[in-house]
C-alpha cells in the first residue's frame, strides 16, 4: 500500500482531504504505514542477524531504548512546552531551534546504533504534539528547509543513482522483475477494489480508491535507495523502479479526478430550503463558527429565527479549525468523542461550547444545539460543512461573511440546502441574548427569483415574533420590463401570500418600489431609515430582473453577497445593521437562477 507521506500531498492536491475516499485512503495509508514499519524492522534485524543471532537482539534492544527514550523523555519536555506557552502567544524559539537541533542528534544516535538513519527522526516526529502551538511552529520552519533545501538535494542523488543504460544492457535479464513490479501494481489494485466493493462502495469510488492506494513516491524511492545502499539491489532495479512510480503517478492522478467528484453527493433532488419546509415542523440548520468574535452574531441570527415549541429548531454548530501542525483531517462529534483528546489546550472553543450552551437551557425545549468541530484545510473546509448538512438533513447553513476565505464560495457552488452568508456588526455582549427582551426591526429587499423568495420565507419565520417588526420593500420594474414570466408568477404568489396573511397586523409593513435601473435601485434603498433596522436580508442573485441592477454589475466587490448584498453591506451605505445574503438551494441538475423546475412543486397558503 501507499504510505501516509506520499498520499498526503496528492490528495490534498486533488482537494479529496475531507471526503469519503481521501479519509478513507488515509486511514488506510496510517495502518499500512505501521504494518510497514514493523515488518521492515524484522527483516532489518534478521538481515543483521545472518551471521551471529546476538547483533539482531542487539538492534531490536536498541531500537526499543530510542523509542523509549524519545516518548519518555522528548514527548513529556515537548508537552511541558505547550503548558508553559501563554494562550495565543508563539512558542519560544529557543525551543524550537532545540526540536530542529534535536533531528540531527536523533538521526545520529540512530546511526550510531546500528539502525537506519530514518529512525531517530521518523520517532522524534512523532513525539511532537500536533497543531497549535508547538507541532505548527515546528512545521512552519522546517517546511523551508526541507522542501527547499534537503528535497533537491534527495532528489540530486537519486538522480545520480538512476542510470538507464544500467536497463538497456540488461534487458533480457531484467524482464522478470519488470513484470514482477506490474504484476504487485496489478495485485495492489485488484485487492482493494475487491475490498472495496465487499463494503458495498460504487464502482466508481471503489475503482478510484485503489488507484489512490497505488501511488507511490518519494518516501517509497528513498527505501529502494536504502535497499540499493544495501546492495539488496542493484544501480539496475532502482531504475526500474524509479521509471515505474514516476509514469504510475503521472497516468494514475488525472484518472483520480475524472473518476471521482467529492462534490457528487451534495447535490441532490429533494427539497431542502425553508420556503418548502411544512409549517410547524423542526427546522434543521448548520451554523459555522470561525471564533469568538463571530459566535454572538450567529446567536443572534439563532435569536431571531424564532423557535418555538410547535417549531423548533435544532441547531448543529461547527467550530472551523485550520489544519496546521497536523496532517489527517479530523470531524469530531463531540456527542461521541471526548473533546478534551483534541482540542484540550483550545480555551477558544471551551468558551464557544459554555457560550453554545447557555444559549441552549435558556430557550428549553425550543433550541437543540449540537456541537461539532473539523479540523482541515480551508481548501478542503466546505466538503465537512456539506457533509454535515447532508447527512443532517438540513434546510438552511449559515456562514460568516469574509472577505479573504475561500470557504463561502465553495459551500455556495455545492451546498445541499439554501445557505444564508451573515456579515455581522452586532456589538452588544452576550448576555444580552439569553434575556430575550430586546424588540428588533427587520428588513426584506425583495428583487425577486428564488433567492429572494427564500429570504422572504426566513423573514416570515421571524415576524411570528411579538418582538419583531418586519418591512418589506419589493421592488419591480417599470412596465414590467425584462420580467421573466415563471419567475414573476412565483414572486407573486409569495408575496400575495404573504401579505394577505400579514395584513392585520401593525408589526409587518409591506410596499412596492417600481424602478427603471440599478441607480433608482440603489437611491430607493439609501432613501430607507437606515438607523432603524437591525438585520437587512436579501436574496443573493439567482433569478433577479437583470433591469433592477441596470448599471450596477461593474460596482460589486464581493461576489459571495450579490449586487445589493454587498452594496448594503459596504461602508458607503452608512448602516450599522448586520445583513444577510440567502440562496436558495439548488436542485441536481437544475441551473442556477432556472425556475423550471420550482413551479411544479410549489403550493401556496400551505404555511401558517
Amino acid at each position: 500500500m501507499s504510505s501516509f507521506p506520499v498520499l498526503y500531498p496528492i490528495i490534498r492536491e486533488l482537494n479529496l482531504l475531507s471526503s469519503g475516499i481521501g479519509r478513507m485512503a488515509l486511514y488506510t495509508a496510517i495502518v499500512s504505514d505501521v504494518t510497514g514499519m514493523n515488518t521492515l524492522l524484522i527483516f532489518e534485524a534478521w538481515k543483521q542477524g545472518e551471521h551471529r543471532a546476538i547483533v539482531a537482539l542487539w538492534y531490536v534492544v536498541c531500537f526499543m531504548g530510542i523509542v523509549t527514550s524519545i516518548v519518555g523523555a522528548a514527548r513529556q519536555a515537548m508537552l511541558w512546552i505547550v503548558r508553559n506557552t501563554p494562550e495565543g502567544k508563539p512558542v519560544d524559539q529557543i525551543y524550537v531551534v532545540t526540536i530542529l537541533a534535536g533531528v540531527m542528534v536523533a538521526g545520529l544516535i540512530a546511526d550510531m546504533f546500528g539502525l537506519t538513519i530514518v529512525n531517530g527522526p521518523l520517532w522524534l516526529g512523532l513525539a511532537v504534539p500536533d497543531g497549535p502551538p508547538l507541532g505548527a511552529i515546528v512545521v512552519e520552519k522546517s517546511e523551508t528547509f526541507v522542501r527547499n533545501i534537503f528535497m533537491p538535494f534527495s532528489f540530486l542523488y537519486i538522480g545520480i543513482i538512476f542510470d538507464f543504460s544500467y536497463v538497456s544492457e540488461q534487458w533480457s535479464q531484467l524482464k522478470p522483475f519488470v513484470l514482477m513490479v506490474l504484476a504487485a501494481y496489478v495485485a495492489r489494485l485488484v485487492s482493494t477494489l475487491v475490498a472495496s466493493r465487499f463494503f458495498d462502495m460504487m464502482v466508481k469510488d471503489s475503482l478510484a480508491l485503489s488507484l489512490i492506494m497505488s501511488l507511490k513516491g518519494e518516501v517509497d524511492i528513498l527505501l529502494f535507495l536504502h535497499l540499493t545502499d544495501r546492495t539488496i539491489i542493484g544501480r539496475e532495479h532502482f531504475t526500474v523502479i524509479v521509471i515505474t512510480v514516476a509514469s504510475v503517478t503521472a497516468l494514475v492522478t488525472p484518472l483520480i479526478s475524472i473518476l471521482y467528484n467529492p462534490t457528487r453527493p451534495y447535490m441532490v433532488n429533494k427539497r431542502r430550503n425553508i420556503q418548502h419546509s411544512p409549517p410547524n415542523t423542526e427546522l434543521h440548520i448548520v451554523a459555522c463558527i470561525h471564533g469568538e468574535e463571530n459566535l454572538s452574531g450567529v446567536l443572534k441570527l439563532l435569536e431571531v429565527s424564532n423557535p418555538t415549541v410547535n417549531s423548533p429548531i435544532s441547531v448543529y454548530a461547527l467550530y472551523m479549525v485550520e489544519l496546521v501542525g497536523r496532517s489527517n483531517p479530523v470531524l469530531i462529534d463531540h456527542k461521541k468523542e471526548k473533546q478534551e483528546q483534541v482540542v484540550s489546550d483550545n480555551s477558544n472553543f471551551s468558551s464557544i461550547q459554555h457560550a453554545l450552551r447557555i444559549f441552549q437551557e435558556a430557550r428549553g425545549e425550543c433550541l437543540k444545539i449540537s456541537s461539532y468541530t473539523t479540523i482541515t484545510s480551508k481548501k478542503s473546509m466546505y466538503q465537512d460543512i456539506c457533509e454535515l448538512a447532508l447527512s443532517k438533513k438540513a434546510c438552511l447553513i449559515i456562514v460568516l461573511f469574509n472577505k479573504n476565505n475561500g470557504v463561502n464560495s465553495n459551500v455556495l457552488a455545492h451546498a445541499p440546502c439554501s445557505v444564508g452568508i451573515l456579515v455581522d456588526r452586532s456589538r452588544s455582549p452576550f448576555q444580552n441574548l439569553v434575556k430575550n427582551s430586546m424588540h428588533r426591526h427587520l428588513a426584506v429587499i425583495f428583487l425577486g427569483g428564488a433567492d429572494a423568495r427564500e429570504a422572504l420565507s426566513y423573514a416570515d419565520r421571524m415576524a411570528v415574533n411579538p418582538d419583531i417588526s418586519l418591512t418589506v420593500i419589493r421592488f419591480l420594474s417599470h412596465e414590467n420590463e425584462g420580467d421573466n414570466k415563471m419567475e414573476k408568477k412565483l414572486d407573486d404568489g409569495l408575496v400575495t401570500w404573504f401579505w394577505v396573511k400579514s395584513e392585520g397586523s401593525n408589526r409587518i409593513v409591506y410596499r412596492e418600489v417600481v424602478v427603471r435601473n440599478g441607480e433608482e435601485t440603489i437611491a430607493s434603498i439609501q432613501a430607507m431609515d437606515k438607523e432603524r433596522y437591525d438585520l437587512w436580508i436579501v436574496g443573493r442573485k439567482n433569478g433577479i430582473n437583470p433591469v433592477l441592477l441596470k448599471g450596477l454589475s461593474n460596482w460589486s466587490e464581493n461576489n459571495e453577497l450579490g449586487v445589493i448584498g454587498d452594496y448594503v453591506a459596504s461602508a458607503d451605505f452608512d448602516s450599522r445593521a448586520s445583513v444577510l445574503a440567502v440562496q436558495q438551494q439548488v436542485l441536481r441538475g437544475q441551473d442556477k437562477g432556472s425556475s423550471a423546475s420550482v413551479l411544479g412543486g410549489y403550493s401556496f397558503g400551505t404555511r401558517k
